[in-house]
């Protein structure tokens, strides 16, 4: 079944990024010009993805603002002919067909998921965290999971080799090799000790998941924090039903660590037209 639908949750608060969250959603900080979330949603609408499920909270406002119309700023960039620019911000709501609910309380990823459950129905849906951009000028990163989808018609989870130094920071697979950069899953292990650790590949967050794994999601036991994780839905279905990792091809950046963003900074804006070298000139003086 051809996957249609995209789920993206930013309804957490960003405190890693405070004080500049306290008023505005960490999704919408700029990498250069483009708020973090448009570079996630242009992934999924450049992968074949045309329904985009985005779930917020009460603080959110902005990220729904952002996608939709802004009647007045088109108004005045008519007027003072700024035509490129007015094309730019018309085309952000035209991306995709744009859906909002509401996650009433902090209770995890997994139940962000659950609220648009009934908006995906009986059918495959991408999920994307809002903090990962994967930078790939031949295949966008969402594209590679549905491939290795079509294939193996299984959920598919993308992975990447981290320090074993860094193990303990993320969810980590054991697998089986099954061709190259396909892992078939065994165990998947919520942030283990780097002693404990089975492996260094990483779960990245994005992801293909099936109704399997909402049902899952629904039966799932809160942690002691009262969280509903993904992780944990992926731990019971792989019991029964074949898990994927994929090894995509791509330069990610953690958007959602400072470090990251920062990275992310620097590389677009290296490359961004607008800046003509000086940027990178500016960065060679630096050295």
């Amino acid at each position: 079944m051809k996957i249609r639908k995209a789920i993206i949750p930013v309804a957490g608060f960003g405190t890693r990024f405070l004080p500049a969250t306290k008023a505005q959603p960490k999704e919408m900080l700029p990498v250069v010009d483009k708020p973090v979330i448009q570079y996630i949603v242009e992934e999924a609408v450049e992968s074949g993805i045309t329904d985009i499920i985005l779930v917020t909270s009460d603080n959110k406002r902005a990220v729904e603002d952002h996608f939709d119309r802004n009647f007045e700023l088109e108004y005045r960039l008519k007027a003072k002919g700024k035509t490129d620019a007015l094309k730019e911000v018309q085309n952000i709501s035209k991306l995709a067909t744009f859906t909002y609910v509401r996650q009433s309380e902090p209770l995890g990823d997994g139940h962000a998921i659950l609220q648009a459950a009934h908006l995906v129905g009986d059918e495959p849906v991408a999920v994307l965290f809002g903090d990962d951009i994967v930078a790939n000028e031949k295949e966008p990163c969402l594209k590679q999971l549905m491939n290795a989808y079509e294939k193996y018609e299984s959920p598919v989870i993308a992975i990447e080799e981290v320090p074993e130094s860094d193990v303990s920071k993320y969810g980590i697979i054991k697998g089986t090799q099954k061709e190259d950069r396909v892992q078939q899953i065994e165990e998947l292990v919520e942030k283990p000790d780097q002693d404990k650790a089975p492996s260094n590949l990483a779960i990245i967050g994005k992801y293909i998941i099936t109704p399997e794994v909402l049902s899952a999601l629904k039966e799932a036991t809160p942690s002691d924090d009262g969280e509903i994780r993904l992780i944990d839905a992926l731990k019971l279905v792989v019991k029964n039903t074949p898990i994927y990792g994929y090894q995509f091809q791509g330069t990610r950046y953690d958007c959602g660590s400072k470090l990251g963003f920062l990275k992310a900074t620097v590389e677009f804006g290296l490359t961004h037209n607008e800046l003509n070298g000086e940027f990178k000139k500016f960065i060679q003086e630096k050295k």
